[in-house]
This record gives C-alpha cells, sequence and structure tokens, in this order.
C-alpha cells in the first residue's frame, strides 16, 4: 500500500546566504538562525509558503518591495545571486505508515540540492520535470530536518539572445519579455509529497482515449507498472460521476505494455460552443492475489474523435488546418497562453478558474500554451476538460531575435526529448488535449540565418525531430508540429499573397496607422490558413496604471516616460495623436483612445478571419492576459484578471456563425 503525505501542511522556514554559505558547519539548521560568523546567512529565516516563490515570501516579509510597482522589479534582483534554504521537519508519526520512502517533488526552480539531517542526499537541475529522492534507510527515528536548497539560477535565458545557446531548462519569460519585468523565480512551484509505501504500488500509470464515430463506443489505452514484481491484476473502473460505466480486470503484463479497452459506452466530449464537454474517472487499482487492493491511481479522462482537413483551396501538400471535432468542424478560436505571472509558484486555483471562465465565456475553443512558459499546473488542464477548452501544447522552445534556431548538440537533444516525455506522460489522459508543438518561432538557422530568412524550421533538424519521435512513441494519436509557425514561411507578406504559402502565420502584432488604412486592407485580402498569433495593443485601466505606477508619474503615456517604457513596444502615442489632431489631455483620454482601437483593430481581423472559414481554420490573439501590469499590451485580460473592451468585441465574433459575418 501507499500513504500520501503533502508537505504543504508542514511549517517552513526560508534563509537566503551567499552562496555556498549554508555548507559551512555540516549544513546547519537554519532554525534556529545559525551565527552569521558560521554560516554566512544574509537574510535570516522566515516563513514561506509550499508550494511558493522565495521572491514571494520575501515581499510578505518585506525584504523586498512589490515589483509590480514603477522599476521595483530591480530591486529584487539581487535575489539571484544568492543561495536560498526552506527548512522543514518531517512528522515522527508519518514513518510508522510503512517501510520505503520516495520524496517526490513536481515542481523545482531551478538546481538546488536536497539534504536530511544534515546529509545531502541528491541533487536536482531543471524547473520542467519532476525530481525524486529515496529516503529509504535515510530516515532517523524522530526529529528529521529536510531542507531543499537553491542554487543561483541562470543569469540569461530572456527574449533577445540566441536560441541555439539556450541550453537551461527553466522557463524563459521570467528574464523579461516584452510584456513582464525580469523576475527570475526561485523555489518549490507545484505540489511536493513524502510517498510512503510497504510492498508494491503502482508506478507509469498513464492513459490516452479515443472515440469510435461508427460505434458510437470510446476507447482507453492503459499503461500501468508496478515498483516490485508482483502477482495479481490490474481492476479499471470507469465512472461517471458515481455511476461506474464500465469495469474490467486484466493481467498485470497487459498493462505494462499497454491495454487497448474497448467499446465503452460514453458520450463525446465536445469543444466549447459546440456541444456537452463530459468528463469521466478513471480508476486504476493494484488487485493482490488474495482478491485485496494493494494501490490504486485515478486519471480524469473523456472521449473525442479528431481528424484534420486541409483549408478550402490549400494545395494538396498543405499543412491541414480544419480541425474536425467527432465529425463537426470547429473554427480554433481563442488566446494565447502565458503563465499567469512571474511567481507562478505562488498561484492558487482561483486564478485560473477565473481567467479561463472568462475565455469560456468569450467563446474560445482552443488555448494555445506557449514555449516561453511551462506545461502548467493541473489545476489548468483539468479546468479546460471541465470548459470545453482545447489545449495546443508547446514544448520549451521560444525564438530570441538573434537567432530563433532550435539547438543541435546532443545534450539538448536529449535533454527536451526527456522533457517532452514527462509532458506527455503528466497530460496525455487530458481529453482538452489537442496536439504537441515543437516550440514558438523557430526559424532562420544556427547563425541567425540570412537577413529575411524566415522559414520555419521542419522535422529535419535533428531535434524537432527527436520531438516527433517521443510524440509518436508515446502519444501516437495526437498531431505532432515541428513549431509555430509553421508551413514554407512566417511572415504573411503582400507579394505572397493568392501563392498558398502562408499556412500557420504569427502577425501582426501592431497596427500602423489608422485602422481604416492598411490594417483593414490588410484583413480584406490575407489568405493564411490559420493566424496563431495576430496582436493589437490596448492600455490597461486607468486604475491599474495609477496603482502600480509606484513613484513615476502616469502621463504623457510616450517614449518620454519612464513607467511606459517598462513594456515599450506597445506604446502608441503618436498613432494617438494622430487620429485626433493633438496630444491627448490626460490619462483618461488616452487609455479611452487605446482601449476603444484595441477592440476594433482585433474585431476587423477576427471577423475576416471566421467569416473565411473554412478557407481559414483559426485565429488565436496574441495573448490572453496580463503577467504584469503593463501599462498596455496586447492582453485581453489585465492583471487583475478582468476583461478590457477588446475581450467583449472578440466575444460577438467568437459567438456569430461564419455565414453570419460574411
Amino acid at each position: 500500500m501507499r500513504t500520501q503525505f503533502d508537505l504543504s501542511d508542514l511549517s517552513w522556514k526560508l534563509a537566503g546566504f551567499m552562496p555556498y554559505g549554508w555548507h559551512c558547519a555540516n549544513y546547519p539548521a537554519i532554525v534556529p538562525t545559525p551565527k552569521i560568523g558560521v554560516a554566512g546567512i544574509e537574510v535570516e529565516a522566515i516563513p514561506a509558503r509550499v508550494p511558493g516563490s522565495v521572491q514571494g515570501a520575501l515581499r510578505e516579509a518585506g525584504v523586498i518591495p512589490d515589483w509590480n510597482e514603477g522599476l521595483n522589479s530591480r530591486q529584487s534582483e539581487w535575489v539571484e545571486s544568492r543561495h536560498w534554504v526552506y527548512e522543514t521537519f518531517l512528522p515522527d508519526d508519518w514513518l510508522a505508515k510503512g517501510r520505503s520512502f520516495r520524496l517526490v517533488c513536481l515542481g523545482l526552480d531551478y538546481a538546488g540540492w536536497v539534504v536530511l539531517n544534515g546529509r545531502v542526499i541528491g541533487e536536482f537541475r531543471g524547473s520542467l520535470v519532476p525530481h525524486m529522492f529515496d529516503f529509504t534507510g535515510l530516515l532517523a527515528p524522530s526529529s528529521n530536518r529536510l531542507q531543499i536548497a537553491f542554487d543561483c539560477p541562470p543569469r540569461w535565458l530572456g527574449q533577445l539572445g540566441y536560441t541555439s545557446r539556450m541550453k537551461e531548462w527553466k522557463p524563459r519569460f521570467n528574464y523579461g519579455w516584452d510584456w513582464t519585468c525580469r523576475l527570475v523565480q526561485i523555489g518549490i512551484w507545484d505540489d511536493i509529497r513524502l510517498e510512503v509505501t510497504d510492498g508494491p504500488v503502482l508506478e507509469d500509470v498513464r492513459c490516452f482515449t479515443g472515440y469510435d464515430m461508427q460505434s458510437r463506443l470510446g476507447s482507453v489505452t492503459v499503461f500501468a507498472a508496478t515498483s516490485a514484481d508482483a502477482a495479481g491484476t490490474v481492476r479499471l473502473t470507469l465512472k461517471r460521476g458515481d455511476l461506474v460505466v464500465a469495469r474490467n480486470e486484466v493481467p498485470l503484463a497487459d498493462a505494462r505494455g499497454g491495454y487497448v479497452w474497448k467499446g465503452l459506452p460514453v458520450e463525446p466530449w465536445y469543444p466549447n460552443g459546440h456541444g456537452e464537454h463530459p468528463v469521466y474517472t478513471l480508476v486504476v487499482e493494484l488487485v493482490g492475489s488474495d482478491g485485496s487492493v494493494l494501490d490504486a491511481e485515478t486519471r480524469h479522462v473523456g472521449f473525442k474523435h479528431v481528424e484534420w482537413r486541409r483549408c478550402e483551396g490549400a494545395p494538396e501538400h498543405a499543412d491541414p488546418w480544419i480541425c474536425v471535432v467527432n465529425g463537426v468542424p470547429v473554427f480554433l478560436q481563442g488566446v494565447n497562453w502565458s503563465p499567469i505571472r512571474p511567481n507562478f509558484a505562488d498561484l492558487a486555483e482561483t486564478d485560473y478558474r477565473t481567467r479561463l471562465e472568462h475565455y469560456r465565456d468569450m467563446g474560445c475553443t482552443i488555448i494555445r500554451v506557449w514555449g516561453g512558459g511551462f506545461l502548467e499546473k493541473p489545476w489548468f488542464h483539468d479546468m479546460c476538460d471541465e470548459m470545453g477548452l482545447m489545449v495546443w501544447g508547446e514544448f520549451p522552445l521560444s525564438s530570441s531575435g538573434l537567432d530563433n534556431w532550435p539547438p543541435e548538440d546532443e545534450q539538448s537533444i536529449a535533454s527536451l526529448a526527456e522533457i517532452a516525455e514527462s509532458y506527455i506522460r503528466r497530460r496525455q489522459h487530458h481529453v482538452s488535449l489537442l496536439l504537441w508543438c515543437g516550440g514558438n518561432e523557430l526559424y532562420g538557422g544556427l547563425d541567425g540565418g540570412k537577413v529575411g530568412s524566415e522559414v520555419p524550421v521542419t522535422t529535419a533538424h535533428p531535434l524537432i525531430r527527436r520531438l516527433a519521435e517521443v510524440v509518436k512513441q508515446f502519444d501516437p494519436t495526437r498531431r505532432f508540429l515541428p513549431a509555430s509557425p509553421s508551413g514554407p514561411i512566417s511572415l504573411m507578406r503582400d507579394e505572397d499573397i493568392g501563392k498558398g504559402l502562408h499556412w500557420d502565420m504569427h502577425g501582426p502584432w501592431k497596427p500602423e496607422g489608422r485602422l481604416s488604412g492598411s490594417w483593414t486592407e490588410l484583413w480584406a485580402k490575407h489568405d493564411a490558413y490559420i493566424h496563431s498569433e495576430i496582436g493589437s495593443p490596448g492600455a490597461s485601466s486607468v486604475e491599474i496604471i495609477r496603482r502600480y505606477r509606484g513613484d513615476l508619474p502616469d502621463f504623457p503615456a510616450s517614449w518620454e516616460s519612464a513607467l511606459w517604457r517598462r513594456t515599450s513596444w506597445w506604446i502608441e502615442w503618436d498613432a494617438c495623436v494622430d487620429e485626433l489632431g493633438r496630444e491627448p489631455a490626460d490619462l483618461e483620454e488616452y487609455v479611452a483612445w487605446s482601449q476603444a482601437r484595441q477592440r476594433e483593430a482585433l474585431t476587423i481581423a477576427a471577423r475576416s478571419c471566421k467569416a473565411r472559414f473554412p478557407r481559414c481554420g483559426g485565429f488565436i490573439v496574441w495573448h490572453g492576459h496580463d503577467s504584469f501590469p503593463c501599462t498596455a499590451n496586447n492582453a485581453l485580460l489585465d492583471f487583475h484578471g478582468d476583461p478590457k473592451p477588446a475581450a467583449y468585441g472578440l466575444a460577438e465574433v467568437f459567438h456569430a456563425r461564419p455565414e453570419e459575418l460574411r
């Protein structure tokens, strides 16, 4: 049997040290605080939440200011140059529950050491995969002190640089992007638990489902192994709520190799706006030879059938971009998802629900999880299942500007393959998951490519080819895209319109001049099969701008303003002056103009794309929500999770039928 203890229920402390200072005196306890001369301590022990970030704990303790205000984020960067030690004590009564002990850490950001009773028992590196440590035979009879110590994170993985040189597997957006400050999170970002076992238990339980359109029956392919040689069977129970839909018992050997359970009387799952999206519970039990249940795991699953068709008028060699779910063609309308906060370790389930409910109510059918972030917590995928929001999942690669080419060395290929396999194993059971993608805006070459070279990467690239192989091996029913954008070219040009070259397109992200001019003309003639990124900036509310301005003036909204330069790509002061024929009188007038412009620009673009369906298969806005209180940005939801006017304009388009928009 297995008993799992949640370490988030324990009391944790956090202390900061000059690098390696905490190694002195054989890894002393941080509570009570050691003498400065002994351990080189700089930040004495403070309370810390787990999961939680170092920065979040420091802000709550008043050690650093709120990085969202003014230019305060610069005052937090010293945190990256220290070692940080979390400490707690394991309850004695946990040790009586079994004979084998394992610490399971689902998210550690980024690298460091696990210390038990003053002894380093393991190291970890990488924010994007779980880490596990065997404690068997290492625990004392009582008073077991656990420390998780974090090394200094990588110095730079940010928006600008060289993708081919980005070989540290930590979320890149933390280092600053055009929509967020630099806040390089350190800490325990996902669940952490102690697993105590006595006898064989289930290992590597995963599954994927299918739905047969002719028989109207579902299937589930289940993989399950055990931690040790065991006699018995695996019992499978499929439930909808409290109702048992089907039950089966299969030999262990069949489950290890992948047992296909067919003929399941289930209802199909449809995307938002196209039908119901029922979610089932699959219970996998390890049954001993005496009929007793030795261990059990559950997975939430659903059943759908997906096929892809070419857009009308597309050449035969073009990628298919009409997504057909259970026989129903679905326009892929939605948003690009970036992490809700740079300190995402501190988020609550309600932070996800608030934003996803807005996207559901807008009429979204798809969420693209952008490659500069991370896999996202299980909450996210559970809610997407529940709300009918299909998920486009990207592996952690993104463009860098100076070169946008994935690394080609063997170590990077092996590391990304491990991450991709981990992503699949942890999320493939979710019915909302639609496809996997190699990453964001990958094109050019190792040297950046010649000027103007923006041909997207393909599976000819050794790393992308390996990712495709991993998806084929572990999640064979789902589509794999080499990158987004994909196809012959990545940016739409007037001279290429009508040539069948615009497949999956990114941009534009900002209208130039008046909307009645080139912007309207562009969307009247565009011919892309899907726009997986397209945006227009809009200001945050006056309340947010003033709430987070710090000691900086909030007006004018121009390049001269240090506040507006924090996310300077999205300044549109000149366009406002041109359209008004004068400078705006105050912040209120500028915000009203900016928000109205964003709404009109996105509505024009979305209406044009959806009206062309099925000649165009989708329209995905860059991006969904602000992670930082930007004065202006492309997001539809502001920093507090409230919709800007553009969200309501898009909702009108998303809820309309294509023929109503023509």
